[in-house]
């Protein structure tokens, strides 16, 4: 047993150690544009989601890389998780906020989601939710998943926005990870776990709320899922929303959500 757990901690990093190279490499060739290396890096099916909400594909972000909104992370906060094949980076610096989610395929870690967001200079005067009944999300959402792990997150998801609309502590502490982060383009701040029950405890959102669900995609990895989703507000802008979910002892927990706002829609 005492071999095995040694076993599967060297494993863990080991990954770790591979997750945090390919993320640098990915930060250095960006800032510097090189196309060569970028296309080497880049997943698929993978997104670019700026600081205003503009969404650029694979093939748009070879054709054109975009600008970082944190070009040096020296001094940045850099966060890193894994979650058997599905990792996040996250590297925050003032107001500026940044979430890279890696997945691990055949040729090694390859970049999902790149998404930024933009903390507000100051705390918001209000709260685009998804008004008072909450019908979506907190009693149903328009998407159908298609396999019984994507049925169970859409449960435990609208069981958190549940949670949240109506300030329960107790409920929410159970579905979000010890590690849980949220960042918004409509709040001041960055959330941990504590951070987002003390809000709740003080009947406060700080510009965090539950919000409509329009479209939704899930890309699992056994026990740990990406969720990708489009949100409309009762007021405000338009979301693009990225969540990481993983099961643990049998239930499932959100670890991130990114929400950034859609500045301007086509």
């Amino acid at each position: 047993m005492r071999l095995s757990l040694l076993f599967a901690f060297s494993a863990l990093c080991f990954g770790q150690a591979q997750l945090a190279d390919a993320d640098r490499a990915f930060v250095q060739a960006a800032a510097k544009s090189d196309k060569t290396a970028l296309g080497k890096m880049l997943d698929a099916d993978f997104t670019w989601i700026d600081q205003t909400g503009k969404s650029r594909s694979r093939s748009e972000v070879l054709k054109s890389p975009p600008q970082l909104a944190i070009p040096y992370e020296n001094t940045a906060e850099r966060k890193e998780h894994i979650y058997g094949d599905l990792g996040d980076v996250q590297a925050n610096l003032g107001r500026a906020h940044v979430l890279r989610v890696w997945a691990k395929r055949a040729g090694g870690w390859k970049i999902v989601v790149y998404q930024e967001v933009m903390s507000l200079a100051t705390a918001p005067t209000n709260t685009p939710g998804a008004g008072k009944d909450c019908a979506n999300p907190c009693k149903g959402v328009p998407y159908q998943p298609k396999t019984e792990t994507g049925r169970q997150v859409i449960t435990a998801y609208s069981k958190l926005e549940t949670a949240a609309m109506a300030h329960n502590s107790p409920v929410f502490a159970t579905l979000a990870a010890d590690e849980f982060s949220a960042a918004s383009s409509n709040s001041n701040r960055l959330f941990d776990k504590r951070g987002r029950l003390d809000e709740f405890d003080h009947a406060k959102m700080g510009g965090l709320a539950p919000t409509p669900l329009e479209t939704a995609r899930l890309i699992e990895f056994g026990d740990a899922v990406l969720m990708l989703s489009e949100h409309k507000p009762d007021s405000g802008k338009p979301l693009h929303v990225t969540r990481i979910w993983v099961k643990r002892a049998g239930n499932w927990q959100e670890t991130i959500s990114y929400q950034t706002a859609v500045q301007s829609v086509p």
